[in-house]
């Protein structure tokens, strides 16, 4: 029952990681790399959780200022400043899409601790699973994308727009996390009738990412070459 429960709490981040893995269409990131991230995300979870009940008692629980604050502030903080620090300056992040693979390899790791926490302290069934599944953890792995994407964006750019765009690799994920978050807390009754139409633009938007990422990559000619080759 244990190990069925476990299962069923890490299943759907990992294959979270997969898709987001095998969506990089040109030059797949080392396997080795990619799980390090993951597991930097589920360690994070901890210190996430110690600041965050430090801030509980600072500021309080209001919706607005835990939503956007005390959740979605520390866990993107935390996100963006390892991801910066360990994988931006990287050798290996030489394309636009490999920020979206390591954030939501990071993004993915938190989420997946997250929900096995939730599973053993919480009276969790396979339908709490399921839901947590197909909202927090496919959020997260949303705001990952939202964060790799302008991380790629900014890698690449020049002058005054990488700075840009690594304000914006902080500011969009906290924005749609702290938003979800703050629905969530707010709207009783009926929410799934504004979580599941959120959740789906939130996929839209980050579909829409994934695709341009990948289609600026500059791996992308020399794959065709290849192909004109063959």
């Amino acid at each position: 029952m244990l190990l069925s429960v476990l299962m069923a709490a890490i299943a759907p981040g990992l294959a979270l990681l997969a898709y987001f893995y095998w969506k990089d269409r040109y030059d797949a990131e080392p396997l080795s790399m990619v799980i390090r991230m993951f597991f930097i995300g589920v360690l994070i979870v901890f210190p996430a959780m110690i600041v965050q009940r430090g801030l509980v008692f600072v500021f309080g629980d209001s919706p607005l200022v835990f939503s956007f604050v005390i959740s979605a502030g520390v866990e993107e903080l935390l996100k963006f400043f390892l991801l910066y620090h360990i994988i931006f300056n990287h050798t290996e992040f030489d394309e636009p899409y490999d920020g979206i693979v390591y954030a939501t390899a990071v993004s993915l790791g938190f989420a997946t601790m997250e929900n096995v926490l939730y599973a053993f302290l919480e009276p969790a069934t396979f339908g709490t699973l399921l839901v947590r599944a197909l909202l927090p953890v496919s959020g997260h792995a949303l705001f990952g994308v939202f964060m790799g994407y302008s991380l790629g964006k900014a890698k690449f750019a020049t002058g005054s727009k990488t700075g840009f765009h690594l304000r914006m690799a902080l500011v969009l994920p906290l924005f749609w996390h702290g938003l979800y978050d703050f629905m969530m807390l707010t709207v009783s009754g009926e929410w799934m009738w504004i979580a599941v139409p959120f959740m789906l633009l939130l996929w839209y938007r980050a579909i829409r990412r994934v695709n341009r990422a990948n289609s600026i990559s500059p791996f992308r000619w020399l794959h065709r070459e290849e192909e004109v080759k063959s």
